[in-house]
């Protein structure tokens, strides 16, 4: 019976007593979800606690303006009054991780949402991550095996990598996503849901949330309905887990579904603070949230640990020139892009190889490989070019040798790139699937 409050007993016993006076200020407005509170100095980032007439209220410290601490709450505004007593909770800037995360679901403030009981953490981490040298991030060297073929052996990820996967709504992003959770090897994976579907949540939570691989799995998710402070917290505690197992030398994989919402939530919190929409919309502070969220992966030089990061990006409107897109690719290490024509046409994963990209895969491939991915690209894109006048009729064989090397082989090329979503083929055996098909071909 004892041993059941042993780990609560040695998070006690660890903790210190808080002796001073405590503090506490006062709701003096309300706007919008952005609260003004006199009487108590916060630094940016601290969480405070605001009592009203059923309970409390959770709310984050976002900025201080004549003399009035600015906070946002975490939740609804429902029930809040003026004068509203607000007290200070917690360590500001700092994040709970630990090895107790692991195998457990929990939301943007680190309490669980899986019913697996309270969860007890000894650890903590700056919100902001710890910045580090830029010889810290040692370049990388070593293949990633993501379990997807055409990924696998057209742009091969490296350990370290940041890679982002592109499209619009409804393309397939978070199935390939879920193929590469499921096929890919890590020692932790840390997935973070920022501002998806609740019902993606509980889905995602069954289907890798069991067997061998839950003692490796860890699930930050806030949904779309949750606050935007709540939204770009839940963010800064995916990234700080897999920090935090970094440190420690272990090779991590960071999923985050999605950036783009990320970058919403920092753009709601922006013009609330009356920060001017500059691309579309986006103030300058959204679209830099994006580049520190995304440097913050990586390996680490000083312990052997690893963070490979895997990022969606919604392309609002199919766009590609979009904001988020735009600055996601330029920072990023390589991107998949998601077409929805190949979709519309039954290819899954509809990735669009040709638009596709992995800046690192000339270091950590072999030549003969390269080369044969590049055949495979430009036949490729070559029929794509030409498809209108190919099924039109109006292509006359033999006028371009690349292009009737194409048509022949355009449904081994498809076929090579479509793979069902239970499925898992590794590294090795996509290379030589690729080796096959070209040399056979060829």
């Amino acid at each position: 019976m004892l041993k059941m409050f042993e780990p609560l007993l040695d998070c006690m016993g660890g903790g210190q007593i808080d002796l001073a006076p405590r503090r506490f200020g006062l709701v003096a407005a309300c706007d919008g979800g952005l609260l003004e509170v006199t009487g108590l100095p916060m630094p940016v980032g601290g969480l405070c606690r605001v009592a009203h007439g059923h309970g409390e209220l959770s709310a984050e410290v976002i900025g201080f303006r004549n003399g009035r601490t600015l906070m946002m709450l975490l939740g609804d505004t429902v029930m809040l009054r003026p004068g509203a007593r607000v007290r200070p909770e917690g360590r500001p800037g700092l994040l709970p991780v630990g090895e107790a995360f692991l195998g457990r679901a929990v939301d943007g403030e680190g309490k669980p949402i899986d019913g697996l009981g309270p969860l007890h953490h000894r650890a903590e981490w700056p919100a902001g991550g710890v910045r580090a040298g830029a010889l810290e991030r040692s370049p990388v060297r070593e293949t990633f095996d993501t379990g997807v073929r055409a990924l696998n052996a057209l742009t091969t990820f490296g350990i370290g990598q940041r890679i982002g996967v592109m499209a619009g709504s409804g393309v397939g992003k978070s199935v390939l996503i879920d193929m590469i959770a499921h096929g890919a090897e890590a020692e932790v994976v840390v997935v973070g849901l920022i501002g998806e579907r609740a019902r993606e949540v509980s889905d995602f939570v069954e289907r890798h949330m069991a067997g061998h691989k839950r003692a490796r799995t860890c699930v930050v998710a806030v949904p779309a309905d949750h606050a935007p402070n709540l939204r770009l917290r839940g963010a800064m505690m995916a990234t700080s887990l897999a920090e935090y197992f970094r440190a420690q030398g272990k090779r991590v994989l960071l999923i985050m579904d999605s950036l783009t919402r990320v970058a919403h939530a920092a753009r709601e919190i922006g013009l609330l603070l009356g920060e001017p929409g500059a691309a579309r919309g986006y103030p300058p502070s959204a679209l830099a949230t994006i580049t520190k969220l995304v440097e913050r992966a990586g390996n680490a030089a000083s312990t052997g640990g690893s963070i490979t990061g895997i990022y969606t990006v919604l392309a609002d409107g199919d766009n590609q020139d979009d904001p988020v897109v735009d600055t996601a690719r330029s920072i990023l290490d390589g991107h998949i892009v998601l077409s929805r024509d190949l979709a519309q046409r039954g290819q899954y994963p509809a990735i669009d190889i040709a638009a596709s990209l992995s800046r690192v895969m000339n270091d950590i491939t072999l030549p003969e490989h390269q080369q044969l991915a590049r055949t495979f690209r430009a036949l490729v894109a070559s029929y794509e070019a030409n498809r209108d006048l190919v099924l039109m009729g109006a292509y006359r064989a033999g006028a371009d040798p690349q292009l009737d090397r194409a048509i022949m082989m355009h449904e081994a090329l498809t076929g090579f790139l479509c793979q069902t979503a239970g499925s898992v083929i590794s590294l090795d055996d996509s290379v030589m699937a690729l080796i096959a098909l070209l040399t056979r071909e060829g």
